[in-house]
């Protein structure tokens, strides 16, 4: 899943990114080894998202793909800015406690993480809801578009003007939006829906790829040309137990 960048590309990201609408996320996916992520979920709910929040990162969402073979944690965070994210890392990897946390880790699972941590900053598009703690007994599928070049407007206005009036209409609860502020800032849209269950997402996608309102914005979008580059990515998830919720 082309989702993010590798860790070694964080400070270019923080660097790059800018503030808009209400502060700064960032979307980060763990790929744990086999057997491991029952460990990592662990170190999660007992002490990184405390520690976490002792350096001013605000906890969002946690979490890992319905397909309990893919052994992944999908969590997401939000800074005041790119400075703010910035001292609250430093800060983060440079706790006492959290040193003590990580190397008791090593020492009772070994190695956890399969590769490096896939890091996103992102900003708000205009037409986001408000992004709050999710609820616990929901289905949520993370979706990543990539356009063509110079395509990003025309994907942008379709989702303000037709799509997410009609997923409603459907069913697909809209979660938030986002665009990246690295170089993907120009070709990536960044979304997560919500759904009632499994039933009424497969029936809700079904009635809106036959939705006349739908079939007819996207001639329209695309009268000037295609816009996706590739096929949609999408990852369905359910809550972690340690999420923050909505009441």
């Amino acid at each position: 899943m082309r989702v993010v960048l590798a860790a070694l590309l964080v400070c270019l990201s923080l660097v790059s990114a800018v503030q808009a609408g209400d502060g700064l996320y960032e979307l980060r996916v763990y790929t744990c080894e086999p057997g491991k992520l029952e460990a990592l979920n662990s170190r999660f709910k007992n002490h990184t998202m405390r520690i976490f929040e002792r350096h001013g990162i605000e906890n969002v969402a946690y979490w890992t793909p319905v397909d309990e073979s893919d052994e992944r944690l999908i969590y997401l965070l939000k800074h005041k800015d790119a400075d703010a994210a910035k001292a609250s890392w430093d800060g983060f990897r440079n706790d006492p406690e959290w040193k003590e946390v990580a190397a008791k880790s090593r020492e009772d699972h070994g190695k956890i993480l399969a590769k490096a941590p896939e890091v996103t900053y992102m900003t708000e598009v205009d037409y986001s809801p408000e992004v709050v703690s999710p609820g616990s007994d929901r289905l949520y599928e993370l979706r990543i578009y990539t356009t063509l070049e110079d395509r990003l407007d025309a994907l942008n206005a379709r989702f303000r003007d037709h799509t997410k009036k009609i997923f409603a209409r459907h069913g697909l609860e809209s979660y938030g939006y986002w665009t990246p502020t690295d170089e993907r800032s120009q070709n990536t849209l960044v979304y997560v829906l919500d759904y009632d269950n499994a039933e009424t997402a497969k029936a809700g996608w079904k009635a809106f790829g036959q939705d006349p309102e739908w079939q007819t914005a996207r001639a329209a979008s695309e009268a000037d040309g295609k816009i996706l580059a590739e096929r949609p990515l999408s990852v369905y998830m359910k809550l972690t137990d340690y999420s923050p919720q909505s009441k």
